[in-house]
């Protein structure tokens, strides 16, 4: 929303088959609110399946659904393969270039609007320099700014602080270029003010006037971040302080605003509450590729008290599932709390919507895909907050817990393969208490797959070594995340995301009441 009120004009791209998702409606929506002109681009019309006059009826729906304006119904649609690299503005001529799209642009979105008066420019985003540190950067809205230019700075909340700029940037290609003046409608980089916040209107000295002050999503989920203190610590990343962490998760707040860190009563541990289990992988998986390596906890939804009921966030949850599964799908929603909204066919799928307690989307992912084959594709975004809908059964399934330190072994694995399925391979390091696969049972099973084949001096038949192990199952990050229990933790590095348990020994689980 920060990004689109710098913004003229937006072009809304979506596939040629899937039309618009969950995802599209919510941006799409600030982005109509805010009175921005559309452009529809529908990509991937090489496709054998593509359904273009479909999902163009379906992208005007919802445009009419969101309360767009008439001018804002009357858009233009491209057609093209960016495959292929054409734009055409009919689906069946290909071109051998995009000139359409950018003839589009130039005809359709207005021109920036020129605002006189005193100066008015509201921070959305920053940047950091080791130089000069931090960098405010935000369209000018109304009247210019100039360098050695004194200023307003109006926070939030509504306080004033004298300030100076110190040298001014604009935009080009890919870079900044330092300029004296920036008029109304351009985007700029302002150096030299200190103690801004996104958000923050930079105003004239003598006369300052708040811009709106932009609203900020409330967090719907959080999670435990720690430090990692597993036995394979400091092996492979190299930002592993609790210091590090903290002040990473600080620096990710000033310029995320929807992510909140609170401090817990341990020292090496922080609450980080954001909008969803997304939200939050983005920055773990920002800081992994980054070289940190932490421990983060069970996601838990925020509950709220509205006119004194208990209250949950609810998601709209859409699955698009080959005709002959959607009844494990629907099966599976409304066993955790889901109500099925919409069904109808999608091509050769069935299209599903549902709104279900966020609660209910954890660790959904894995069992929807398990009983489709991976065939199902799954989004969902949130709706409001609603009444608690009640107990939601957890994961049905224990896991299996290695009980010794060491090098898994193929001949231990293939012996073990009746007790559940495994998410590690034979050579692969691990550590008691690591979470090594899924029980197929309910309860936790202790394991030793470190153990290799006690050898004699009698000759074999040569079919021992002829193991059959099937492949392990491999996580991503979302996954684990949806994936593990209020006891247990993802262990993520650079290299690695291993699943364990909080409390590594038997001894300690059974002393903490643990399944087993």
């Amino acid at each position: 929303e920060r990004v689109l009120k710098m913004a003229d004009g937006v072009l809304l791209l979506c596939d040629a088959f899937e039309g618009a998702m969950p995802q599209t409606r919510f941006v799409t929506q600030k982005a109509l609110a805010l009175g921005l002109k559309p452009i529809v681009v529908v990509n991937k019309v090489d496709k054998e399946n593509c359904r273009p006059e479909e999902v163009y009826e379906q992208i005007f729906e919802l445009f009419f659904n969101l309360e767009a304006t008439e001018d804002q119904l009357d858009f233009p649609v491209i057609y093209g393969s960016s495959k292929q690299g054409w734009m055409s503005t009919d689906w069946k001529v290909p071109t051998t270039d995009i000139f359409a799209l950018l003839d589009t642009v130039v005809a359709t979105i207005p021109p920036a609007p020129i605002n006189e008066g005193t100066l008015q420019m509201q921070i959305t985003s920053l940047d950091y320099s080791s130089f000069v540190g931090r960098i405010a950067i935000g369209r000018v809205h109304r009247g210019t700014i100039k360098e050695n230019q004194p200023i307003t700075l109006i926070k939030r909340d509504g306080k004033m602080v004298k300030s100076r700029v110190k040298e001014l940037y604009t935009f080009e290609g890919l870079g900044k270029i330092r300029t004296t003046e920036v008029g109304s409608g351009d985007i700029c980089a302002v150096v030299g003010i200190d103690g801004f916040d996104i958000g923050d209107t930079i105003a004239d000295f003598e006369t300052p006037e708040q811009l709106p002050v932009i609203s900020i999503d409330e967090p719907t989920m959080n999670m435990l971040f720690t430090i990692n203190n597993s036995p394979f610590f400091g092996k492979e990343g190299k930002l592993v302080t609790s210091q590090r962490i903290k002040d990473r998760l600080m620096k990710e707040m000033e310029k995320n605003l929807a992510l909140k860190v609170v401090e817990t009563q341990g020292a090496d541990s922080w609450l980080v509450y954001g909008r969803g289990i997304l939200h939050l992988s983005v920055l773990i998986e920002t800081m992994r590729r980054e070289g940190y390596e932490l421990q983060v906890g069970q996601p838990q939804v925020i509950v709220k008290e509205i006119d004194g009921k208990k209250c949950e966030p609810i998601e709209t949850l859409i699955v698009d599932v080959p005709g002959d599964v959607a009844g494990k799908v629907i099966e599976l929603v409304t066993q955790r709390k889901g109500e099925l909204l919409i069904m109808e066919p999608k091509g050769d799928l069935q299209h599903l919507e549902f709104e279900i307690p966020a609660r209910g989307i954890i660790g959904l992912r894995n069992n929807v895909l398990t009983a489709t084959a991976g065939e199902a594709i799954m989004a969902h975004r949130f709706k409001a907050y609603e009444p608690w809908k009640g107990t939601i059964p957890g994961r049905l399934n224990g896991v299996l817990i290695s009980m010794d330190k060491g090098m898994t072994t193929a001949y231990s694995i293939d012996k073990l393969q009746d007790r559940g399925r495994f998410f590690v391979d034979p050579g692969v390091d691990i550590y008691e208490g690591q979470i090594l696969g899924e029980h197929i049972r309910d309860n936790d099973l202790v394991i030793n797959i470190v153990k290799g084949k006690a050898l004699t001096n009698m000759r074999a038949s040569g079919t021992d070594d002829n193991t059959r192990i099937a492949p392990a199952i491999k996580f991503s990050l979302e996954e684990c995340m949806e994936y593990i229990q209020a006891d247990e933790y993802i262990e993520v590095t650079p290299q690695s995301i291993r699943l364990r348990k909080i409390f590594l020994t038997e001894q300690l689980r059974k002393a903490n009441g643990s399944k087993n």
